[in-house]
This record gives structure tokens, sequence and C-alpha cells, in this order.
């Protein structure tokens, strides 16, 4: 059973399955077409819908791509879809500015565009160029262009007073009203209980999907069911089901278990919780390790981020993940948790093979613990794909090194996209370790690289570019660190 709002509309679905989209329930089950399917992956933002939670006592609207995001996810939620915005028979402000700037041609993305600013706007910020830039980036338009749909978001920003903003108090109430029937449950529940069946006949559907609410429950659901898929943000998992046409019989959504989002400091490390969402990891590491926080910027989208998990991302295993990168050069570790035991594991020791990691049948991740840089740490992380945002890694470095006195005393080198799995580079560490900062000694590094790393070629990249890209990566890191008043990044000047 999964209980939500759809704008004020109580819905409760027992029986529907649990490999069904937010998009395809929208569209099939509740007549609404103003969300497209453009891609069935994320990519385009045709499909934007938003997602309101209450967050310390008030509203917080998350614009999410409903072709990538399975049905359980709206649960204790509110759901707005573009058939939502108008006022009185009138153009919400959002659909307004876009007509007033001309913002608009053939019009397909245009309802997923309206969403994505309807989310900045309702976030309440001022509108900077950047904050736009992000809130658009998982949006593409291919006739319009983007100076007027940027006009129009420069129109709305600082002006959220509107209907749902005169609800938002109807609207807590009401999300405050699941949350209890949810705590009424949870006292009697166990980890089978979740399971989507059949409201009228009692018999489960083919696909199936637990949902518990605890840790506890967590861990002996997966011991149960360790042939079980976990599901966080599925923005990846999706995909089997949107774009391989797989079946995914049984699923345990992580989502509501709220230990698994903790984002907490301490006086020696950082702990992330496996299911804080992208987004939440970005803000909290913003006042606390700001270079990561600015390379999420440039993880896939807004629409991706708000759903997905640092969790998720280590869990896949992919080779060119950004977060594992990022993570080995702060020499990461990861608390596994299997039924109620736990252990910590380095991160350097998780990832064993292509897609491959050390968790045992049952055992899931959660949390993350970061090691506190000092200020004597230099830690630096760069992105090479085709396009800035909203694109795959071709190569991804990241570099941590302690220089005392022009000697390095630590190095820590991780790359992304130049082996099986996310890897640090030992050979070049051992390179610089003990030795001056200078550029021979770069240099002289750069040349292990090449024992450390045999690239493939791909569709993305070819082996020969990716290890002349990773030298160069190593050796900007060294030219931001020793020219610091040196422009080196576009973004320092567009």
């Amino acid at each position: 059973m999964i209980r939500f709002l759809l704008n004020q509309t109580l819905v409760s679905e027992a029986g529907l399955d649990a490999n069904t989209t937010v998009l395809e329930y929208l569209r099939r089950h509740q007549g609404r077409q103003g969300a497209k399917e453009g891609c069935a992956s994320g990519d385009c933002g045709a499909c934007t819908v938003v997602l309101a939670q209450a967050v310390e006592g008030k509203l917080r609207y998350d614009s999410i791509n409903a072709c990538i995001t399975l049905i359980g996810a709206l649960h204790g939620k509110q759901v707005l879809t573009v058939e939502d915005l108008r006022q009185q028979g009138r153009l919400h402000p959002v659909q307004q500015a876009m007509v007033d700037n001309h913002a608009s041609q053939c019009g397909f993305c245009t309802p997923g565009i309206v969403m994505s600013l309807f989310a900045l706007q309702k976030s309440g910020s001022t509108g900077t160029d950047e904050l736009i830039r992000q809130s658009l980036g998982g949006n593409l338009c291919r006739c319009t262009g983007y100076r007027p749909i940027i006009d129009a978001a420069r129109q709305i920003c600082g002006a959220a007073n509107d209907q749902f903003s005169a609800q938002e108090n109807l609207t807590l109430a009401r999300l405050a009203g699941l949350r209890e029937q949810d705590d009424l449950e949870l006292a009697a529940s166990t980890p089978g209980q979740g399971d989507w069946t059949n409201g009228e006949t009692g018999v489960q559907t083919r696909h199936l999907c637990l949902r518990p609410r605890t840790l506890e429950q967590l861990g002996e659901a997966f011991l149960r069911y360790p042939g079980a898929r976990l599901l966080a943000g599925g923005t990846d998992l999706a995909l089997a089901i949107t774009l391989r046409r797989e079946a995914l019989p049984l699923l345990i959504d992580i989502n509501h278990v709220p230990e698994l989002k903790t984002l907490a400091v301490t006086e020696r490390q950082m702990e992330i919780g496996a299911g804080a969402s992208l987004s939440a990891c970005e803000s909290f590491l913003a006042r606390h390790l700001p270079e990561f926080s600015a390379a999420l910027a440039r993880f896939a989208s807004r629409q991706v981020r708000n759903q997905a998990t640092l969790g998720g991302n280590l869990a896949n295993a992919s080779p060119v993940g950004d977060g594992a990168p990022m993570l080995l050069a702060l020499g990461a570790s990861l608390i596994l948790r299997r039924g109620n035991d736990t252990r910590e594991l380095p991160l350097d020791q998780f990832f064993l093979s292509y897609r491959k990691t050390a968790l045992a049948a049952g055992e899931f991740i959660e949390r993350i613990i970061v090691p506190k840089v000092t200020a004597s740490h230099i830690y630096r992380i760069y992105k090479v794909a085709k396009r800035r945002e909203d694109d795959i890694s071709a190569v991804f470095g990241a570099f941590c090194c302690e220089i005392r006195h022009g000697v390095i005393h630590k190095a820590c080198l991780a790359y992304g996209g130049m082996a099986e799995t996310p890897r640090r580079a030992a050979g070049a560490e051992a390179e610089l370790l003990g030795k001056s900062w200078d550029r021979q000694t770069i240099e002289n590094a750069c040349l292990r690289l090449n024992d450390d790393f045999t690239p493939l070629s791909d569709l993305r990249a070819g082996g020969a570019y990716r290890l002349r890209v990773a030298q160069n990566l190593l050796r900007r890191f060294y030219l931001s660190v020793s020219l610091p008043r040196h422009r080196l990044e576009v973004d320092h000047y567009v």
C-alpha cells in the first residue's frame, strides 16, 4: 500500500506493479498527459514533475525525472504535475513568464521546463545565473534556445506566492496525517509487510516491493531476501526497466529508513548516510568540503541529484562513477551492515572487479566515513566529459596531497574511467611521496601512470587519449597549487 497526495487529492494504491514508473502511472492511471517520455533515461527532462515533502516544518519542492522514478517514491509525499499549476483558470506565474518571454516553440519539452522552473521558484532562490543553469541542466530544448527560457527564469525568481503557498499549512497537515498512519503500522510491521498486493483479490503481483522503516527491518529483510534489489533513488536501477525491458521481481525500498539519511560531523570525520540524496550531500558538504560539493554540481542533473544517493553510486560500482574517485582520494571507508552485524571496510578494498564489490549476500552500505581534510591537505577534483553538465565522465581525477615545507608527505591520486574499477594510482603516489613539490617530480609521477593504468577504448574515449588526459589532470593539479592566482577552470571566467 502506498499513500500520497496528487496535488490535494489523497491517493491510496494497493494493486500496482512495483516496476511501474511515476510517468507511466500519471499518464495511464491518472490521465495526466503533460509530462512526456522523451528518453526514458532521465536525460532530457520532458518528464519532469515535482515532489513536495515536509522538511523542518516547511514544504520542500524537488524536481524529479518521472520516467526513471518508480511509483514507491511517491509514498508519503505530494506529487505535482504541470496540470496542477493553473490558478483559477489562469496560467501560473511560471507559465506566464514562459509566454511573456517567447520561451516555447514546439512545446514538447515545455511542461518539463515549467516544472523545473516551478521547483526553482518555490526554493525561494534569488535566481543567480548559476542556480538557474543548475535548475535547467537536466532539461533539453531543441528548438527555442535557452536565452528566452533563462529570461523567464529570471522573471519568476523571488516571487513564489501562489495557491501552493496559500495551502502550505493544509498540505503539511495532510502529509503529517500520512506519517501518523505509517507510525501506527510500524509497531506491528515485519520486514515482509509493504509487499505490493492486489487490493481486490489479495493476490500478489509478479513484481513486489518491501518497504522497511527501520535499520533493523532493512537488515532482516535483506538477509531474508538476499537476491532482492535495493532501491534508493533508482536513477540507474530503473534503466533496467525502461531501457533494457528487464523485470525486477523483488525490490527493497530503503527510502523510509531515516538512519540511512544521516549527515553528521564529528571531531575526526564526516558521516554520510548511504541513503542521503546527492542534493542533500551537495548542500551539507558545501560547508565542510566545498570542492566535493562543487563537483557534485556536475553529477548528472538536478532532477537526478534530488533522487540519486552517494551510497547507490558506490554500490553500483561503475568504473566511471564520479563518487568513488572523490572518496578514494580522501581515504574514505564504508560501514557495511548485514543483519545486525557491521564492519568497516576501506573504500580502496571495496571494488573487486568490473561491477563487482566486496559486499556479501544480504550486506549493504550503511554509512560512508570521510576523514576530515585539514588545512595542510590540498584537494582538487577534475571531470572530463563531452559536455560540462549532465554527462558521464571519460576520465575523472581526484587528488589529495599533504605538503609540508615543500615536501610531499601524503599523496592520494584516484581516477575513474581508467580501469575496470575506480582506482588509486599506486605507482604515481609512490613516486611523489617524500619528494620535492616541483615540476620534475610531477613529470616523473605522470610517467608512472603508464604503469598504473592500461585504459580501454570505447565509444566515450580512446585508451591513449584517456592516459594523456590522466597525466594532464595531474599537471593541472600541480599548476592549480603552484599558480593559485591563475584562472585555470572555465567557470572561473565564463
